[in-house]
């Protein structure tokens, strides 16, 4: 069995891991008694060499194996994740967390995986929490939230206990600068492992790997996109404001396009329509969202994600055709009353 050092060495000769030496590399990376400079070596040698799809598909394989199982099973194979992988340093609202209570609204059945705001004033644990979702909730409350809410939210540092021996190298490698395959993770390994994902990333570069990457996972439906801002920023979302390059995976496989808004009867607005804040300014935009005051850009963003999620999981026959039904659930008052509903859920 090779070790950390020698599987360092191997990607400083240009050498692509196998499924089993990434196993080897995250039992070490996840190990207390390995020393944090050889894990931060490592790390620094594949993110220089290049992660390939095959070894972040192996790498996510490794961390789902080692997450807390919620037990949600019976749900996985009808639901969708929304999720980004963050980093993108755009600054915008959380479009990902309202497409959740859009999808849930419509008896779609959803599992967010995420964490609170890194490199953003407000994550999606932020905003949701501030909604009323409980971060601590167990596995039976979220199994019985599936039932009586249509969605659930696994907040990522509860479910992933191996994480904790690697924070410490992440963020002494992330002071300097440097990016790892766990900045890539996250949307991943999710603990409820949903068939289905609507993945965005904070660079177009990574759109075909992360495909592929769930590709190799097996999952049922779904496409990874970035949106693209200018020649120097992008999002990890669809957006209304952006280019927006798409590719999928499982049954949409052959999908490989780039969007505009244009292509859906949608305008292109500003990208200053999507801004976002910290929780108490989400919070308010989540209220003028719901009064109808928010930005038309913003409104049609969320919408937009909305339909390609009632497409993904198959509900509509194109993302055209889930226009008109998201935004009714955003603006005609279902989301207001699931959130409410949320409220009161984890308030018993």
């Amino acid at each position: 069995m090779p070790t950390l050092a020698e599987l360092t060495a191997s990607l400083d000769a240009g050498q692509e891991l196998t499924f089993a030496e990434v196993e080897v590399a995250a039992s070490a990376l996840a190990a207390i008694d390995v020393d944090a400079t050889e894990k931060g070596a490592f790390l620094t040698a594949l993110s220089r060499r290049g992660e390939t799809a095959a070894e972040i598909a192996a790498f996510a394989a490794a961390f789902r194996d080692r997450a807390v199982n919620p037990g949600m099973q019976a749900w996985a194979g009808r639901a969708i994740d929304i999720v980004g992988t963050g980093g993108d340093h755009a600054g915008g609202f959380n479009i990902s967390s309202m497409v959740v209570l859009i999808l849930a609204s419509a008896g779609v059945t959803v599992m967010k995986h995420g964490n609170r705001g890194i490199t953003s004033k407000c994550g999606s644990a932020d905003l949701l929490a501030a909604l009323g979702v409980d971060l601590e909730a167990s596995p039976a409350k979220l199994r019985s939230a599936l039932d009586e809410l249509g969605f659930v939210f696994f907040f990522a540092p509860a479910y992933h206990p191996a994480f904790k021996h690697i924070a410490p190298v992440r963020k002494a490698l992330a002071a300097r600068g440097q990016r790892t395959v766990f900045n890539l993770l996250g949307p991943l390994i999710n603990p409820g492992r949903p068939a289905h994902v609507l993945l965005g990333t904070f660079s177009a570069g990574w759109v075909p790997k992360l495909a592929g990457a769930f590709e190799a996972l097996g999952a049922q439906a779904g496409l990874a996109a970035h949106g693209v801002i200018d020649r120097d920023r992008g999002i990890d979302e669809v957006t209304t404001a952006t280019a927006n390059v798409v590719r999928g995976f499982g049954r949409l496989r052959d999908l490989n396009a780039e969007w505009q808004a244009a292509d859906f009867g949608l305008e292109r607005c500003p990208f200053q329509h999507l801004a976002g804040g910290d929780v108490t300014e989400n919070l308010a935009i989540v209220d003028a969202l719901l009064d109808g005051r928010a930005p038309s850009g913003l409104v049609d963003s969320i919408v937009l994600n909305a339909a390609i999620a009632l497409w993904i999981v198959g509900r509509v026959g194109s993302v055209r055709e889930g226009l008109g039904p998201a935004r009714e659930l955003l603006l005609g008052g279902a989301v207001r009353a699931r959130i409410a509903a949320t409220r009161e859920y984890y308030r018993s």
